[in-house]
């Protein structure tokens, strides 16, 4: 798994952002467009593409989207 790779099916669960805005330092919690129902479908893409389970508090520590990947990577080891 490499980290653009994420970046790009992360920014793919939001329907209403420009996916230029994603980088590896996003915040993403500071989107406007970031609700529960997109953390959902984070979580849901996590667990189909990675085979990793996360759940809600995981997604909330991770500050950025480096920090999830990281934390995505950690657990498939």
């Amino acid at each position: 798994m490499n980290l653009q790779e994420f970046i790009s099916k992360f920014a793919s669960q939001f329907e209403d952002e420009d996916p230029s805005v994603f980088t590896a330092d996003t915040d993403y919690h500071e989107l406007d467009s970031w609700s529960s129902l997109t953390g959902l479908s984070v979580v849901a893409m996590i667990i189909q593409e990675y085979g990793v389970e996360l759940d809600s508090q995981d997604v909330r520590k991770a500050d950025t989207i480096e920090d999830l990947f990281n934390l995505v990577n950690e657990r498939q080891a």
